[in-house]
């Protein structure tokens, strides 16, 4: 059973078409990534699946709804972990958990064993009265996670999860997330310019490249294929290795 399905999607700001005409699907309870260079449409088709966009023609669905149709059905389904923060920073970490959960319609007497059990699952009891001002990059990331699981979604977008963190804290994003995806069975789609990221935790990748996905396997079969044991070398193969002038293109995709 196909958790996303996309079909034919496509996407234009004003005369620019950032998303053309792509096609895939994530099985439930995969891991799968989206890898392309900047600007190559990742980001607008996270944001088209997760409703933040609308599709200018195809058809999207998540968990078996439609994206353009059933936004409400969609946001019940998924969580969603922005490559920016979104905590509020004058809360404690366990008060941000709190005001999305409430925000989600979920009873008192269900939230406080939700929010103990999450912030167990990514290691922030301790700091769970400590104002978020207060954390660093990688505490704050995970309890962005931790927010995002607090309804229990189907389905997890991940955008640039470990963006910023020191390689040790990035190696402890990586295992929350296989645990996430392994135990708790969530599917879970990420973007990533880490190629190590994905090869780590991905069944499959896709790499998008001026808004066409050009390759869709599994890390695995890409780097076997191209007679390699780095995915960097697979994802240079495919997009180049030119850096494009692309600035423009960055500030709306």
């Amino acid at each position: 059973m196909a958790a996303i399905e996309v079909t034919n999607l496509v996407k234009y700001f004003k005369n620019t078409k950032a998303i053309d005409d792509i096609s895939f699907s994530v099985g439930a309870g995969e891991c799968f990534s989206l890898l392309g260079p900047n600007g190559a449409g990742k980001t607008t088709t996270l944001n088209i699946l997760s409703t933040l966009l609308k599709p200018t023609a195809g058809k999207a669905l998540v968990a078996g709804f439609d994206v353009a149709k059933q936004k409400n059905e969609v946001r019940q389904s998924i969580g969603i972990v922005f490559q920016e923060p979104a905590l509020d920073s004058k809360l404690t970490g366990k008060e941000n958990l709190e005001f999305h959960a409430m925000m989600y319609g979920i009873k008192p007497s269900i939230r406080d064993e939700r929010i103990k059990s999450l912030l167990q699952l990514v290691e922030l009891t301790e700091k769970a009265e400590t104002l978020v001002q207060n954390y660093s990059g990688g505490m704050k990331r995970r309890l962005e996670i931790a927010r995002g699981l607090i309804h229990r979604p189907k389905v997890l977008f991940l955008d640039e999860p470990t963006l910023g963190l020191d390689s040790q804290t990035r190696r402890l994003i990586w295992d929350y997330i296989k645990k996430l995806n392994k135990e708790n069975d969530v599917t879970i789609i990420l973007t990533t310019h880490y190629m190590e990221e994905a090869d780590f935790l991905c069944d499959r990748i896709a790499i998008i490249d001026r808004g066409k996905i050009v390759v869709n396997d599994s890390p695995a079969n890409l780097k076997k294929l191209h007679n390699t044991n780095s995915l960097d070398d697979v994802f240079i193969k495919y997009t180049g290795n030119t850096i494009r002038n692309i600035e423009e293109r960055e500030k709306i995709w």
